[in-house]
């Protein structure tokens, strides 16, 4: 009798449930066998997420940290004018040929 294997899918577990088995694991308080029966993962993936949490930490205070760039106030300010004049010209325009009523 021939069996057929199954080809069985990979799990994708997402950053919040790797953080916190990473976490669990740097705390120390239980054995990886242990993090593995409960968090129901291989302990190799454990330790590779652990490394990866404790290799990326600093990027989290540091240079690498997503910072947002400086606003210019004056090209949004030109940007506003400029939209401004365009629609009151659209409005008188539409309003002359009488695609336009006066609804305001």
């Amino acid at each position: 009798m021939e069996q057929k294997m199954t080809k069985r899918t990979r799990r994708t577990h997402s950053p919040l449930f790797k953080s916190k088995v990473a976490l669990a694991a740097m705390a120390g308080d239980r054995t990886l066998a242990e993090l593995a029966q409960q968090f129901a993962v291989h302990p190799n993936q454990i330790t590779t997420w652990k490394k990866q949490l404790s290799e990326g930490a600093a990027d989290v205070f540091g240079k690498n940290a997503v910072t947002e760039q400086p606003v210019d106030l004056k090209v949004l300010h030109a940007k506003i004018g400029q939209l401004t004049v365009e629609n009151d010209f659209l409005e008188g325009a539409l309003t002359k040929v009488g695609l336009l009523s006066a609804r305001k």
